[in-house]
C-alpha cells in the first residue's frame, strides 16, 4: 500500500512546473495584446466632435429678375349677364310648352303657347266694327260728292254741305279708333305666344300646360338667364384702389382667373369689366365686376369660386422665395452665400408679394445665392455646404469668382 502512493506522487510531481509555465505564458500574451491595442488608439489623432464647427449643409437658390405679377386674391360670386322672369302678358288657358328644363335656348325662341280662342274672337269683332263703320263712311263720301254738285247746280243750300262734311270726318275718326281697336286685339293675340327674350339658359317651369295662366303673375313662367357671357363680382381691399385705377385709366383691362373651391383647377380667364363707384364703409372693399366668356359653361350662375387679379405687372423685378426671407430683431434680412461659401447676413428692403416670390427693393442685386433651406444652424460667417437638387449626397461647389 505504501508503494502504490509513493508511485502517484511520484507521477502528480512533473505536472504542477508544466501548468504554471502555460499559466504564466497565457497572462504575458494578454498583457501584450492589451499593451498593443492603447498604443495603437493612442497614437490616432484627437478628432473633434462638435457639430457646429463643421459646414452647414443648405440649400441655395439663385435671385432672380424677371418680371413680377401682383395677384390679389379674393372669394366671387357668378352672377348671369341678364336674368329675365318670363311672365305671360294676358290671362288664359296654357296649351303648350315647347322648351326643356335646364336647356339653352336662343334669343327670340317660342317658349309656350297660351289658347288663342278668346283673343282671336277679340279681333274678329274689332274688325267687324271697323268694317261697318267702312262702309257708313264710303257711302256719307258719296253722298258728299252729290251734295256737293247740287251745291255748285245752286240747287241745295251750303249748310247740308256742312253738315254731310262733318258726318265724313266723324266716320273718319271713327274708323281710325276701329283701327286702333283691331291693333289691339292683334296685339293680345300675339300675347298668346311667349318667346324668349334673351339668350340663354331656362330653368324649371313653374306651371304646366292645362293650368290657368294670369297676367304678369309674379311667379312667371320661367326664368331665362344669360350665361355666355357671365359675370363674376368680387372685393379687393381699398388698398388696391390707385392700381387698379391706374391700370383702368391707361385703357388696360386687368386679367383675372376663376378657380374651383379647393383652388386646385382653374376654370375660366376673363378680365376686369368695371369698378364699382364707391367703397364699402362697413368691409371697407371695393367691388369689382369681371367678364368671362364661359362658352364651356365652366361658370355656373350663384357659384361661388376663388378669384386671382393679375393687379399689376413689375418689370425686371430682383425677387426671391418667400422661405428664404428671415425676420429678426434689426429687421428683415436673408443669408447670401459668398464666394468663399460662407454665409453672410444682407439685411433688406421688401416689395410686393405674389404667388411664392417677394419683390426686393434694396439689400440685392440680382446676381446672389441666398440659402432656402438649412437656415435654423446658419450664423454670419458660418462655412457651409451646398445641396444639389438631385438626390445625390452632399457636394462643396468650389467658390466662383466675382
Amino acid at each position: 500500500m505504501s508503494d502504490l502512493t509513493e508511485n502517484l506522487n511520484h507521477q502528480k510531481k512533473p505536472l504542477a512546473p508544466k501548468f504554471k509555465y502555460l499559466t504564466g505564458l497565457i497572462l504575458i500574451l494578454a498583457l501584450g495584446a492589451g499593451y498593443g491595442y492603447w498604443a495603437a488608439a493612442s497614437s490616432k489623432p484627437t478628432e473633434e466632435f462638435s457639430q457646429w464647427s463643421k459646414p452647414v449643409p443648405v440649400r441655395v437658390v439663385a435671385v432672380e429678375r424677371r418680371d413680377l405679377s401682383v395677384e390679389l386674391k379674393a372669394i366671387g360670386t357668378v352672377i348671369p349677364a341678364h336674368t329675365v322672369n318670363v311672365q305671360s302678358q294676358v290671362s288664359g288657358t296654357l296649351q303648350r310648352i315647347y322648351f326643356q328644363e335646364g336647356h339653352l335656348v336662343s334669343k327670340g325662341q317660342l317658349l309656350a303657347q297660351i289658347d288663342p280662342a278668346p283673343f282671336q274672337v277679340e279681333l274678329a269683332q274689332a274688325q267687324g266694327t271697323q268694317q261697318q263703320n267702312l262702309a257708313q263712311l264710303r257711302n256719307a263720301e258719296t253722298e258728299l260728292a252729290r251734295y256737293q254738285l247740287l251745291f255748285k247746280q245752286d240747287s241745295i243750300a251750303k249748310q247740308q254741305v256742312e253738315q254731310q262734311q262733318a258726318l265724313v270726318n266723324q266716320l273718319k275718326g271713327q274708323i281710325q279708333a276701329n283701327q286702333a281697336q283691331v291693333d289691339a286685339a292683334k296685339l293680345q293675340l300675339s300675347y298668346t305666344k311667349i318667346y324668349s327674350p334673351i339668350a340663354g339658359r331656362v330653368g324649371f317651369k313653374q306651371k304646366d300646360a292645362g293650368n290657368l295662366i294670369q297676367a304678369n303673375e309674379e311667379a312667371g313662367l320661367v326664368t331665362v338667364t344669360q350665361v355666355h357671357p357671365i359675370y363674376v363680382q368680387f372685393a379687393v381691399a381699398e388698398n388696391y384702389l390707385d392700381t387698379l385705377r391706374t391700370t383702368a385709366g391707361k385703357g388696360q383691362k386687368a386679367q383675372v382667373s376663376a378657380w374651383d373651391k379647393a383652388e386646385q383647377k382653374q376654370l375660366a380667364l376673363g378680365q376686369v369689366q368695371a369698378l364699382d363707384n364707391q367703397i364699402d364703409l362697413n368691409t371697407g372693399t371695393l367691388k369689382l365686376k369681371a367678364v368671362f366668356d364661359n362658352r364651356d359653361d365652366a361658370l355656373f350662375p350663384n357659384q361661388f369660386v376663388n378669384i386671382r387679379l393679375n393687379a399689376q405687372t413689375i418689370r425686371d423685378a430682383v425677387s426671391i422665395p418667400n422661405d428664404a426671407i428671415q425676420h429678426g430683431a434689426k429687421g428683415t434680412y436673408v443669408y447670401v452665400i459668398n464666394t468663399q461659401n460662407k454665409a453672410e447676413i444682407r439685411m433688406l428692403k421688401l416689395g410686393v408679394t405674389s404667388q411664392g416670390q417677394t419683390e426686393i427693393l434694396a439689400g440685392l442685386n440680382g446676381t446672389e445665392r441666398v440659402v432656402l433651406e438649412g437656415i435654423d444652424r446658419l450664423s454670419d460667417g458660418q462655412e457651409v455646404q451646398i445641396v444639389q437638387n438631385s438626390p445625390q449626397a452632399v457636394v462643396s461647389i468650389p467658390p466662383t469668382a466675382g
